[in-house]
């Protein structure tokens, strides 16, 4: 039985002429010159492999130069809309040349061994780990780092030179032989470095300084690349990218990603839009289509269960929540009274109950005092006015709050009754005392 992992369907392209540093041995990526007379034959070599890639089943991650993007980007979109496939990545790369050639054999090595989103991730991670750059004679023609306008001219003395880094951050400096150099980052040890320049003959500060402060196992010479002179902006330069040699260098890189699937096509992503499917939605599946609160609490109050009958009179239903206590809350319970206050009398023999009124109640109820806050709070307060209620007016001490002194009743009519609040057009001449009246169901409009 094998223990073997399987091996990942994803295939490195590199759209530059970029030639290989040959650091990792056979495997490297695919490379693409772009050269031609029009864009169609620039781009016809890359659409022919991609072709043949997608139809094995394989995703391309075709990697291109941010400072030299234009036909890159066409040749990606061609392909793409030619075979009507997002397994097709195009990755830009804010390298210099060699750090590029060495950043896209590396992908190429770790293809077989991780998804297609994992390697397009590692794009942007593995530069953080390398310590690229150049040492440069002038600065006057460098358009792809940051300078000032005192780099620029101090590029006419004749004894100034720089240190330019693209990696694993952008910046220039000046370099001063009598002072220490200080690298911006130091690779895990032990430490290669690779250089190249197109003439050997001013190498002498470069040899004096870098490798004393970046204190290499081994040093390599390459050959030089054919876009350094436009990435550098002059031909006296000398590029270098100092790298670990560690055994374990390329899987700590890989390790500190943290990645999360694409909600469109599932790949793992760092970052949005996606490089296959170019949406913006990254993260948990799922969330993309959770409700939001608004539609969670609409789909609550919709799917509530109807209160329950009493004595054969439904409440009413629908979006309208009674009148008093706020939908989907509720009602606020009312604080116990001091202690050594009386308590409220024993409540009287509970009256007949009348059918619903206009606002649905269906006990009886006392005049509303005027409304004086927002719309919509209920009176929390136990020594508050009793809430609006229409109807005859409760019994003399059931409804008072705990503790309240009691008032003696008022004068009773010659005929025998109390008196009642006006009387409701919908509840006709019935009385409180009398039996309930059943009426026929109403429609009200607001």
């Amino acid at each position: 039985m094998s223990n073997a992992l399987p091996r990942s369907a994803t295939t490195v392209a590199l759209l530059a002429d970029i030639p290989s540093t040959g650091h990792v041995g056979e495997t490297g990526a695919r490379r693409f010159a772009m050269t031609g007379d029009d864009v169609g034959a620039r781009s016809a070599a890359f659409v022919l492999f991609a072709k043949e890639e997608v139809r094995a089943g394989r995703r391309v991650v075709a990697l291109y130069p941010a400072w030299q993007s234009t036909d890159a980007r066409k040749a990606v979109d061609f392909a793409r809309a030619a075979l009507r496939t997002d397994h097709i990545a195009g990755i830009s790369v804010d390298l210099s040349p060699l750090a590029l050639s060495l950043i896209a054999d590396q992908l190429a090595y770790l293809a077989p061994y991780l998804p297609p989103g994992m390697v397009a991730a590692l794009s942007t991670e593995l530069p953080k780990h390398l310590l690229a750059g150049a040492w440069l004679r002038t600065v006057s023609g460098l358009s792809t780092l940051p300078t000032s306008l005192r780099q620029h001219m101090g590029s006419y003395a004749p004894t100034v030179s720089f240190l330019a880094y693209c990696a694993p951050s952008a910046q220039v400096g000046r370099l001063r032989p009598s002072d220490a150099i200080s690298v911006p980052f130091r690779p895990v040890q032990p430490v290669q470095l690779l250089c190249s320049t197109p003439d050997p003959s001013i190498t002498r500060v470069f040899d004096e300084n870098l490798p004393q402060a970046i204190q290499p196992v081994a040093t390599r010479t390459l050959p030089v690349q054919p876009l350094g002179s436009t990435y550098w902006g002059t031909h006296k330069y000398v590029e270098f990218v100092a790298l670990s040699a560690h055994p374990q260098a390329l899987a700590y890189a890989a390790g500190a990603l943290r990645a999360t699937e694409c909600t469109w096509c599932g790949e793992p992503v760092t970052a949005t839009p996606c490089p296959f499917c170019r949406g913006v939605g990254s993260g948990d599946p799922a969330a993309a289509h959770h409700p939001g609160p608004s539609a969670q609490a609409t789909h609550t109050s919709q799917s509530a269960p109807a209160p329950a009958s009493r004595n054969g009179v439904h409440a009413p239903q629908g979006p309208f929540a009674p009148r008093g206590v706020p939908s989907g809350a509720q009602a606020p319970v009312a604080p116990s009274p001091p202690p050594g206050t009386p308590g409220p009398p024993p409540p009287m023999d509970p009256a007949p109950r009348r059918p619903p009124n206009l606002q649905g109640n269906t006990g009886p109820q006392a005049p509303r005092p005027p409304q004086v806050g927002p719309v919509g709070q209920a009176t929390t307060s136990p020594w508050s006015a009793p809430p609006h209620r229409t109807g005859p007016n409760p019994p003399i001490g059931a409804g008072a709050p705990p503790g309240a002194p009691r008032t003696d009743p008022p004068p009773v009519p010659a005929h025998g009754h109390r008196p009642s609040a006006p009387p409701n057009p919908s509840e006709g001449d019935a009385k409180p005392d009398g039996p309930p009246r059943t009426e026929s169901p109403r429609t009200y409009s607001r």
